[in-house]
């Protein structure tokens, strides 16, 4: 059996070398063991000497008293010790007695290795020549195979080195294994401990060019056998007697070296570049064949990567590094695509591309084809832009539709021109309220108001602190200042006492029945806390009701800054009679107030008169009389309002002679205005006054659901409205629905009368639709 390289005394020669020929052997044809080498290829010696064949002995094996440490042997019992020797003498003389057996036999067995060996070799040099044939035909071979053929080169040198090292040694060539002196051997296997397995040896990378190449473990394993070699013939050279007793051999270990794992370079195709394109220039349509293609170079073979030859047992040097593979060059086939070199031709026209399908040649142009050709081509788009827009037209929302006024738009009502008493002097200004102005007449400039103003200083106050229904409104306590402005001279008051209480209702009483100018100014310091934050807010009053020639410089106005026009007084007459307590207050002749002694006359008597109702009268050295009035009359059994202002009255001695003329002025005018003031049918029940227009084209009639008559005098103008009363005039309806009203006038004095459809409304048709516009 092999073991480590050697052989087991009694095996075949011949068997063992075919089992050492075996294990060199590598897949890839590598280097085999410098060793049989040296068998294959003896030295040039004329004379041929046999050489002893090597003997292992058999060894007892080892027992854990012999792994124990020196110490506790030591301590061991002597009749141990002597039997341990005894067994070792035992075993020394099987040992020699078998070494004098495989003495006498060596020549024999030398005759068998060495006609073993020559076989081998034979076989070997048979199996080389097959290599070289196969290599032969393989030519020729690409770069990468020269650098491995240089690499097996460095190889065989290297093996021819380690030959010729094993040729020097001393003792090596004549003898593979050698018996130590027992002696030392003895010694040398008590003090060296079990000999561990070597772990197997990993690639390791390429060493540098000039560092130096480790050792291989060949020449280590070399040295180790001549050392064994030379323990062995001093072995034999000791006395018989000094060897009898027993020797323990060293078991001889192999260290199995994997050879290096050498990186193969890879190969890499470079990718030519892309090809710029042509610029594009115009070319004749010319046939041009199309080139034929150019047979490209044969590729050069990849290279063989060389197999990892398997671990052998048997330890080789390390092969050289290889060199770097040049960069491979892409064959020509590969450096530009392939282009077709013919360009293409130009479209043909679609009926040249039929004739030529067809292989019938085109029809000759004529108008008349040409014309028919143009109709079949942009008829069908045509129709359908027609179809897209029918549809969109007809999906399309509708207009709104609007209602719109056919009858006349105005009205003057019969008899001429109205004719009224204006004065001669002053200013004035007449008008039915909610119909129209009577007219006016003066310089319609600002001037000052006397007691006038003190409907200013009411409004204010009703405005701010409203009184309801019968409610006499908060109570008021008279400070010192009014009770001592009660007995001042040359201005109109009130005889109220301090610590008095009256009631809001009972002091616009005493503001404007005896027109107190005390009780004015204690309301003011009541609303507003003084009489200049009071006048602040008069005047902004004003300003809302858009009295924008008046200025106010006190709440009673006895001042003659408080100016005003009779227009402005008029909008503010409209605006303080809205209020029910305060009609009520000015349409009374005379007064009765507890904790005032008599009764109060009204200074304004016009009161007297039938359909009279106030306002107020004021009068001062600038002012003159002035005297501001509302009257009723009756239209069509419904009462109407009549305002009217007279200012700037002095054709008369004294002050109160003056304020009479004033009134006198405004009876006049007042009586004229109840006489004039008419009504006129403008409207008459079923007329059409109007239509409802659905914004294409389509009008359905409106008519009046009853008669309209206004209210006016002679030559008045009258301007008729027909509006939608708020709601969104429909899309469809029935004939009888109500979809408006028409009115005249406005405020107070505004009628009207409501208006439905005189047939049906439906909406407009497909037609319509399909033909509108915008």
């Amino acid at each position: 059996m092999t073991h480590g390289g050697g052989t087991v005394a009694g095996e075949s020669p011949d068997k063992a070398e075919q089992q050492e020929s075996s294990r060199e052997k590598t897949p890839g044809g590598g280097g085999r063991d410098p060793r049989l080498s040296v068998l294959r290829e003896p030295a040039p010696s004329p004379v041929q000497v046999d050489q002893p064949t090597a003997v292992f002995k058999t060894l007892a094996p080892r027992t854990p008293e012999d792994d124990a440490p020196a110490e506790e042997r030591a301590a061991e019992p002597e009749a141990a010790a002597e039997e341990r020797a005894e067994e070792r003498a035992e075993e020394s003389e099987t040992a020699s007695e078998a070494g004098s057996e495989g003495t006498e036999g060596s020549e024999g067995e030398s005759d068998r290795l060495r006609a073993a060996v020559a076989a081998w070799v034979a076989s070997d040099d048979e199996a080389e020549a097959t290599e070289a044939e196969a290599a032969s035909e393989d030519e020729p071979v690409a770069q990468e195979d020269s650098n491995d053929d240089a690499d097996s080169e460095a190889d065989a040198d290297a093996d021819a080195e380690t030959v010729q090292e094993a040729a020097e040694a001393p003792e090596a060539a004549d003898s593979w294994f050698a018996s130590r002196k027992p002696a030392e051997a003895t010694q040398e296997a008590e003090d060296e401990p079990e000999a561990e397995p070597q772990p197997e040896a990993q690639a390791e990378p390429e060493p540098e060019a000039d560092e130096q190449e480790p050792e291989p473990a060949e020449s280590t394993d070399r040295a180790e056998s001549a050392e064994s070699t030379d323990r062995a013939e001093s072995a034999e050279s000791t006395d018989p007697a000094e060897s009898a007793e027993p020797v323990d051999q060293p078991t001889a270990m192999f260290k199995i070296v994997r050879p290096p794992v050498v990186d193969q370079p890879t190969t890499a195709l470079k990718m030519p570049p892309a090809p710029e394109p042509a610029p594009a220039q115009e070319r004749p349509s010319t046939f041009v064949p199309l080139r034929p293609d150019t047979p490209a170079a044969p590729a050069a073979p990849a290279a063989k990567a060389s197999p990892t030859p398997p671990v052998s047992p048997t330890p080789r040097a390390p092969a050289a590094a290889a060199a770097p593979a040049p960069t491979p060059v892409p064959p020509p086939s590969l450096a530009e695509a392939e282009r077709t070199r013919q360009q293409p031709m130009p479209p043909l026209p679609p009926l040249d591309l039929l004739a030529e399908l067809t292989n019938t040649p085109p029809p000759a142009p004529t108008p008349m084809r040409i014309t028919l050709r143009r109709v079949r081509i942009w008829t069908p788009l045509v129709v359908l832009l027609l179809i897209v827009f029918a549809v969109v037209q007809f999906v399309r929302p509708l207009p709104a539709p609007t209602l719109s006024l056919t009858a006349a738009p105005t009205f003057t009502f019969e008899g001429g021109e109205l004719q009224m008493p204006w004065p001669t002097e002053g200013q004035g200004a007449a008008e039915v309220e909610g119909v129209g102005s009577l007219g006016t007449y003066g310089a319609q400039k600002p001037a000052p108001l006397a007691s006038v103003a003190k409907t200013m200083t009411a409004y204010v106050i009703l405005r701010d602190h409203p009184i309801k229904g019968a409610e006499p409104g908060p109570e008021i306590t008279i400070d010192k200042k009014a009770a001592d402005e009660a007995g001042a001279q040359f201005e109109s008051t009130a005889a109220v006492k301090e610590g008095q209480t009256y009631t809001e209702k009972e002091l616009v009483q005493l503001l404007m029945i005896p027109s107190a100018n005390n009780v004015a100014r204690l309301l003011a310091r009541w609303d507003a806390g003084s009489e200049a934050a009071f006048v602040e807010k008069m005047n902004a009053a004003a300003k809302d009701l858009g009295m924008t020639e008046s200025t106010y410089t006190d709440p009673s106005g006895l001042e003659s800054t408080t100016v005003s026009t009779p227009q402005d007084q008029l909008k503010l007459a409209k605006a303080v009679m809205q209020y029910d307590v305060f009609r009520e207050i000015v349409n009374m002749p005379n007064l009765t107030v507890d904790g005032i002694p008599g009764q109060i006359e009204n200074n304004n008597n016009i009161l007297l008169e039938p359909g009279v109702s106030g306002i107020k009268t004021g009068s001062s050295t600038p002012a003159g009389g002035n005297l501001l009035w509302s009257a009723n009359t009756v239209v069509d059994g419904k009462e109407r309002r009549i305002l009217g202002i007279v200012m700037g009255a002095k054709d008369a001695k004294l002050l109160h002679q003056k304020l009479q003329l004033s009134i006198d002025y405004s009876l006049k005018l007042i009586q004229q205005a109840q006489k004039d003031v008419t009504s006129a049918a403008v409207i008459r029940k079923g007329q059409v006054v109007g239509h409802i227009d659905d914004g294409l084209g389509g009008r359905t009639a409106v008519v009046a659901d009853k008669e309209l008559k206004a209210v006016g005098w002679p030559g008045l103008k009258v301007d008729l409205e027909l509006t939608d009363g708020g709601k969104a005039v429909p899309h469809t309806g029935k004939a009888g629905d109500v979809v408006g009203q028409v009115s005249i006038g406005t405020g107070t004095g505004k009628v009207s009368s409501p208006v439905s459809l005189k047939t049906d409304l439906v909406e407009p048709g497909f037609d319509k639709k399909l033909t509108r516009l915008g």
